[in-house]
């Protein structure tokens, strides 16, 4: 019975750990910077299973007739606790892949020798084997480290001998700070009627490209695709000269080098030479588009022996937009003699029109057509997408989130009229010693412009606050509804149910 109770109570808080692994993708330099970031002791531990189990050992050491069976209670209410939580569906799971199945089973199997052990010594013990979950998560993840390591290299492997079958292939590789996936998508539209193959949502690691490359490029057989789109992701500097060396990329895009994830890459400086793998990868006879209203991006022309191509909105460029506006339904500009009207609002994505522009171009095609491909684009959900449901019009960048997005979006509400401004966010993550600093900087862009600022994360918005110089609400499950003809900004990871329950 004390076996099954003691799993039983630590089923809910490993499953809680592991979910939030996985979606740091079971890097162990993601997790330790969410912790750094977020909290260790109540990421790893929670706040009411190591309250619960305090106050009882308490209880049992001032209360002679209940110190036999305090751990015994413990148990039980932990236990409880993790029945609740799957009968009222509030408990997270991670995603059910051949990964997680192996290292939840495996811990599982861990917790039960434990407590087998722990159960013949000292049951007392018992009481805090939920409270380890993350450690003993993380000793199974440690042990299949070496098998994991091994098979990841003979997929990489697989995948780089299959894409040299095919050296006409035209692979165009995509990275950036921000706009990567948009890029991807708006290059995706353009060239539709072609045989084009891009990556597909959340698939931008080395991992994920091999799997695609496989996928693809085996069951097309003598037929491949005559364009690949790679969307190429990192987190640290050669990662993208890994990405690289798989899919052979023979043309680069750069959207924009930002801060995002400085907390893991250490310094502006690694961030930006590891956004230049990919311009320093390309073939001589490839070619580089870069975003030249974007400093740091411009500057990778010099780190490459390819054509390069720049576009931008401020002159000394092969390829500028002119007359830019802001209309109901999207952005519109004018490039050469061709006016383009595209589905997809914030002026800060018109270099992200003009790197598509610019590639399609290379690939053969007429202004004309591309502007009349891109007028029928329809956004990623959650990318900078807006929509109106009861009353109250959306914008919801919930994708991704990065300083610029969120200066972007800041931006585009100054510009819209609504009888209330929301901004609702989780703030932003992976920024390192530079996040408080960001936060503050981002709550001064913010003044004038919105009525309420709901955060998500406590720590990110009081330092939000101390820029934006009025108070800020952090949401709860009490969080006040807003009214009709609102304008509700959502920035950063946020449920989908959060944002419901907020609407009237």
């Amino acid at each position: 019975m004390y076996l099954g109770l003691a799993l039983l109570a630590s089923l809910s808080p490993l499953l809680t750990f592991a979910w939030l692994w996985q979606v740091k993708e079971w890097r162990f330099d993601r997790l330790r910077e969410h912790l750094r970031s977020e909290g260790c002791f109540r990421q790893l531990f929670g706040l009411i299973r190591p309250t619960t189990v305090l106050i009882l050992s308490i209880a049992g050491v001032f209360h002679a007739a209940f110190r036999p069976v305090w751990h015994t209670v413990a148990l039980a209410l932990l236990g409880m606790l993790t029945l609740v939580q799957l009968g009222l569906r509030k408990q997270r799971f991670p995603v059910w892949t051949q990964k997680a199945v192996t290292l939840v089973l495996s811990t599982l199997v861990a917790d039960a020798i434990i407590a087998y052990s722990w159960l013949s010594r000292e049951p007392a013990l018992l009481a805090v084997l939920p409270l380890f979950q993350a450690f003993t998560l993380a000793l199974s993840w440690f042990l299949f480290w070496p098998l994991d390591r091994f098979l990841k290299r003979r997929r990489m492997h697989r995948a780089q001998k299959l894409r040299e079958q095919f050296p006409d292939l035209t692979v165009i590789g995509i990275t950036g700070s921000v706009g990567k996936t948009t890029v991807k998508e708006l290059l995706s539209c353009v060239l539709t009627g072609r045989n084009v193959q891009a990556t597909p949502a959340y698939v931008n690691s080395e991992m994920g490209v091999s799997g695609w490359l496989l996928k693809e490029l085996s069951r097309r057989g003598d037929h491949p695709p005559e364009v690949l789109i790679v969307e190429m992701g990192a987190y640290r500097q050669g990662e993208i000269a890994l990405l690289c060396r798989i899919a052979k990329p023979t043309m680069g895009i750069v959207t924009f080098i930002g801060k995002q994830h400085m907390g893991l890459f250490g310094s502006q400086e690694a961030l930006v030479n590891a956004k230049a793998e990919l311009v320093e990868a390309l073939p001589p006879d490839g070619i580089a588009f870069l975003n030249a209203d974007n400093a740091a991006c411009a500057a990778l022309a010099e780190r490459t022996s390819c054509t390069v191509q720049t576009v931008g909105t401020g002159g000394h460029t092969d390829i500028e937009a002119f007359d830019i506006e802001e209309t109901p339904t999207g952005i519109a500009f004018r490039t050469g003699d061709t006016r383009f009207g595209i589905p997809l609002h914030g002026t800060h994505n018109v270099t992200n029109v003009l790197l598509a522009i610019a590639a399609a171009r290379t690939l053969g095609m007429r202004d004309r057509d591309i502007a009349q491909a891109v007028s029928k684009y329809t956004p990623p959900d959650h990318t900078f997408s807006v929509r109106t449901e009861k009353g109250v019009t959306i914008l919801d960048d919930t994708h991704n989130a990065s300083p610029h997005s969120f200066k972007a979006a800041i931006a585009w509400a100054r510009t819209q009229p609504a009888k209330q401004k929301v901004l609702l966010t989780s703030g932003l993550i992976e920024l390192g010693t530079e996040q408080d600093h960001i936060h503050s900087e981002l709550g001064e862009t913010a003044q004038g412009v919105f009525d309420r600022v709901i955060f998500m994360n406590p720590r990110s918005g009081q330092f939000f606050e101390k820029g934006f110089k009025k108070p800020i609400e952090v949401c709860t499950p009490f969080t006040e509804k807003m009214g009709e003809d609102t304008l509700l900004i959502c920035i950063g990871r946020i449920p989908p149910a959060t944002i419901q329950r907020l609407l009237p």
